[in-house]
């Protein structure tokens, strides 16, 4: 198959890429290996996790308008009582974590509207589900990628002038010999102060299997995990208890804490204030990822509210799952880890009446659309990233470096974001990262490679550091990337220069700069502080 744009890989960046490419005219294929399209919103479960200003500015027009897709969505097919129709930002799941958190089976539904025109244009195939298995080049230049059906034997070789990787661990890197790196990366390599001395290219973020729970009569216990005792007993030396339990590090100040858990607290929703700048949200988990708040619909039409275990004892950092011969296994063990923290709330975790366990907490794999019940896919915080012509580092964005002056300007910048640098335990034994972040620009030199010269990253595989994807690894920001990978690919073919090219000729940046405004992109920040 053939087309003039092949995305591979169906996450917010590989969607907000083929949306891009097919809007400016060009035939593109898209490539998804699991169910949903939509990655980290979808098929990993994860709400949108967003900054402060989300509602007024700091993402671009297209990711605006999957937001009030998704609410428009629940006010047209949802029983909400008349007060939660009328909230102008509707939070269906009243969740603290973000301004818009909600069921992935939404998010998913309206992905496939905004693709529904260019689907039926023929602009647009997807292929579903489909993993890249191989590649083709020639000297600097991508010629082919080879996908294989994910439950069977078919591949199906795809061409195209441009290819993206929007991939959530950046697949098609090794795959084309696109020069990478993963980990930690050395202070003498970077500067930042957050790094270390050495590099340490094993040493990932944890990666966490999500799942989707509701608390209602009965016991619904699930059947006792193979590795439960393992789990309950795992204690890390950083943790200050058992992983297993109510008490973990708090991310900013690495201080133990103990977060509280009340099933249906039967809260306002409306009195949800989710803004990360006052409070992160986290003290009771129950409603930290709600997800469904009941008393956002009326009264009957939920008979709980479901929340998403996006938690800190979800977290599996015993090992990376890339570049390692074994990361099936680590999958494996990271979905085994998940299953045991839910037995353990079942059936032994503290209630506050001095009781044990909350047997009525019944696991929702309808809600995440999965066999197993938990999230069909992991959710992936890091990926293999580019070797870029630019690489942004901590002292880029920093708030404590930075200061009053803000994040660095880019004279290439193609958007923005937003969000602390924010680094959960990490597969070197490392506790959380938390540092201050300025509103930052996101530079076209990181989706530039050294190398290689129509390939292009459109998601988390950007040329950041270990420390600064922690900041540009949210929903907004991946959005952005891959808009702007498949604005560029357009451009470029459109008229006949390379990405290079654009990123290097002034001309052509300010063009291409201009063409990206037009289509929505905020390309600088208004005066706002960082957190």
């Amino acid at each position: 198959m053939r087309a003039d744009v092949l995305v591979v890989g169906g996450g917010l960046g590989g969607v907000a890429a083929a949306l891009a490419a097919a809007r400016s005219g060009r035939s593109v294929i898209l490539t998804e290996e699991y169910d949903w399209l939509g990655g980290q919103l979808t098929s990993q479960a994860v709400p949108p996790d967003e900054h402060s200003w989300i509602e007024q500015f700091g993402a671009t027009a297209s990711y605006r308008a999957l937001r009030e897709g998704i609410r428009d969505y629940y006010r047209r097919h949802y029983p909400l009582t008349e007060r939660a129709r009328g909230w102008r930002d509707l939070n269906p799941g009243a969740g603290w974590v973000s301004r818009l958190c909600h069921e992935p089976r939404v998010a998913v539904a309206v992905l496939e509207q905004l693709l529904a025109p260019h689907r039926g244009a023929g602009r647009l195939t997807v292929l579903q589900p489909y993993r890249p298995v191989a590649a083709q080049t020639d000297g600097d230049r991508v010629v082919g990628v080879t996908v294989a059906h994910r439950d069977g034997d078919q591949r199906i070789d795809l061409h195209a002038p441009y290819v993206l990787d929007a991939t959530e661990t950046g697949e098609l890197l090794p795959l084309t010999g696109t020069e990478y790196v993963t980990g930690f990366e050395s202070r003498e390599e970077t500067g930042e102060p957050s790094a270390p001395a050495e590099a340490q290219p094993t040493n990932m973020q944890a990666v966490s299997v999500c799942f989707a729970l509701d608390h209602v009569d009965g016991d619904h216990t699930i059947d006792r995990p193979a590795s439960y005792d393992f789990w309950r007993d795992y204690k890390p030396g950083f943790w200050g208890d058992r992983l297993l339990s109510w008490r973990s590090p708090h991310p900013r100040t690495l201080e133990i804490v103990e977060r509280s858990f009340t099933p249906n607290p039967d809260d306002d929703p409306l009195a949800v204030n989710a803004d990360q700048r006052l409070n992160p949200g986290d003290g009771n988990l129950w409603t930290f990822r709600r997800i469904a708040a009941r008393r956002t619909f009326v009264d009957g039409a939920y008979a709980s509210d479901i929340t998403l275990v996006n938690w800190p004892m979800i977290d599996y950092f015993e090992s990376p799952v890339i570049d390692v011969p074994n990361a099936a296994w680590h999958l494996a063990q990271a979905r085994e880890l998940s299953r045991s923290v839910l037995y353990w709330m079942q059936t032994e975790a503290p209630r506050p009446d001095g009781g044990t366990g909350f047997p009525g907490l019944r696991l929702r794999g309808d809600v995440t659309g999965s066999a197993d019940g938990l999230a069909q896919a992991p959710y992936i915080r890091e990926s293999r990233r580019i070797r870029a012509e630019y690489t942004v580092v901590e002292q880029d964005l920093s708030l404590a470096v930075r200061g009053e002056h803000g994040a660095v300007s880019y004279p290439d910048s193609i958007g923005v974001g937003m969000y602390r640098i924010d680094l959960h335990p990490s597969t070197g034994g490392d506790n959380y990262i938390d540092v201050g972040s300025c509103p930052f620009e996101i530079p076209l030199g990181a989706l530039i490679p050294t190398r290689v010269e129509n390939l292009l990253p459109a998601g988390k595989n950007i040329g950041t550091t270990h420390v600064t994807n922690g900041s540009y690894r949210l929903h907004p920001v991946e959005w952005n990337v891959g808009e702007v990978a498949g604005l560029l690919a357009a451009y470029c073919l459109e008229r006949g220069e390379s990405p290079r090219a654009v990123r290097n000729t002034p001309a052509l940046l300010a063009d291409f700069q201009d063409r990206c405004v037009a289509a929505g992109v905020e390309p600088r920040w208004p005066q706002v502080a960082g957190y």
